[in-house]
């Protein structure tokens, strides 16, 4: 294995609800432990004991009055306390860290999708993500019918209940992001099979992980 960064490489993963995110996250954690680097793999909103009480609180469809405001806040918390708690000890330790979801997530659903003050996220994103940006984002870009379908398999949480028309909003903040930071962000077509996607993805990452360029 090549020496590490010394901060360490952080990589997040997006995309609508049941893009497929989790499995390519398995796929690369798995890849990159036997190439030898400490791989940490987290998820938003959760990660940790306090934001995982929060991703209670905020994915509960019985919270069905939460307010826009309510949410955008209790991501960003959720999101300050695993920044704190894990993400920045593990790149400080050179760690590879997988998230699924980032505050890219924040600007997609609460920004596009529910229409809040885009500055006003924006800021509260800094404030959240305690000013750390991803090295490299991968969206997985699938048609929100289809992901819907698979993301309320076993029943909605809060947000997934928001229906097929939520997402497509969700998908097109994306895409503007996606437009708007083509350096960081990646949209990697999330519609082939799994293994297909999976190589689509690392194609992305071979830049600041040189392994993957052999596998």
């Amino acid at each position: 294995m090549a020496e590490q960064n010394r901060r360490g490489v952080f990589i997040t993963l997006e995309g609508v609800d049941g893009a497929g995110k989790s499995t390519k996250a398995e796929i690369l954690s798995l890849e990159l432990s036997a190439a030898g680097y400490e791989v940490v793999r987290v998820r938003e909103p959760g990660g940790t004991p306090i934001s995982e009480k929060i991703r209670y609180i905020l994915l509960n469809p019985a919270n069905s009055e939460m307010a826009d405001e309510c949410e955008l806040l209790l991501y960003e918390a959720s999101r300050a306390q695993l920044v704190r708690e894990t993400i920045l000890p593990a790149l400080e330790r050179g760690a590879v860290v997988i998230c699924d979801r980032f505050y890219d997530s924040t600007f997609a659903y609460q920004c596009v999708a529910r229409g809040l003050d885009e500055e006003m996220v924006r800021t509260a994103n800094r404030l959240g993500s305690c000013g750390i940006v991803p090295d490299r984002t991968i969206i997985f870009d699938v048609p929100p019918v289809d992901a819907h379908a698979r993301a309320v398999k076993e029943g909605a949480d809060r947000l997934e209940g928001e229906g097929v028309n939520f997402q497509e909003r969700v998908r097109e903040g994306y895409r503007r992001l996606a437009a708007e930071e083509p350096g960081r962000v990646r949209i990697v077509d999330g519609t082939a099979e799994v293994e297909v996607v999976y190589r689509r993805m690392v194609a992305h990452l071979e830049d600041l992980i040189p392994e993957l360029s052999g596998a």
